[in-house]
């Protein structure tokens, strides 16, 4: 069965923050949740210059050793749910998680990325457990959407509409898996008219190959 372990990586969680300071997702602009001095010193240079600033920067979370418990309580928590998450994503779209192990990495900044080369994906520290357990759902979901079909849908209508339609289909979490973490999964306000569609095709069969077809007629249209 897959693993999830969750860990804290300092230089992961550097990099994460320097780049957050910047990204955008979907038209979200995630920097608009961090401190002004961080973002704009970040702005302004580049990650090997940035890379002391931060650390100093979060020096005291750092050093407090909470980032050390809240790691453990995630990986205590996860392990009460992993099997049956694993079961219902694999009854929901019909195709078992193949990747047998994930790091979910611990991150100060709000921005949480999957990375598909890595098979990895961040959660928040100063997020409680429920969230961040809907956030690794969320985030395997991606991951196993890129496994098996971002490739053949891409190839149908683009690499960013693709990209769309993989965010939206997470709010079956919603529907299926609420009940493990408790915390509904909102999306970006973009997805909103795709989410609903997605909601009333799935509850006319629960059929994942079928409301993959009916999403791409739909986002075909327009």
């Amino acid at each position: 069965m897959s693993k999830v372990k969750f860990v804290f990586n300092k230089e992961k969680d550097l990099f994460n923050i320097w780049e957050t300071a910047s990204a955008k997702s979907y038209g979200y602009d995630f920097s608009s949740r961090m401190p002004k001095e961080l973002v704009s010193f970040c702005r302004e240079n580049s990650y090997k210059k940035s890379k002391s600033f931060i650390k100093k920067f979060f020096s005291v979370i750092y050093s407090s050793g909470f980032i050390e418990i809240h790691t453990k309580s995630l990986n205590n928590s996860w392990k009460k749910i992993e099997k049956e998450y694993f079961k219902r994503l694999k009854n929901i779209t019909g195709k078992p998680f193949m990747i047998k192990k994930i790091n979910a990495y611990i991150t100060i900044a709000p921005r949480c990325p999957y990375d598909v080369s890595d098979k990895s994906f961040f959660v928040n520290f100063f997020a409680n457990i429920p969230m961040n357990l809907q956030t690794a759902g969320h985030e395997i979901m991606h991951l196993h959407f890129h496994e098996n079909y971002f490739k053949d849908i891409e190839k149908q209508i683009g690499n960013e509409k693709t990209h769309d339609l993989k965010e939206a289909l997470t709010v079956l979490l919603n529907i299926e898996f609420k009940d493990l973490w408790y915390i509904p999964d909102n999306g970006y306000d973009s997805h909103k008219k795709l989410r609903e569609f997605i909601v009333q095709e799935w509850k006319k069969g629960k059929n994942f190959d079928k409301l993959l077809n009916s999403c791409v007629d739909f986002i075909k249209r327009g």
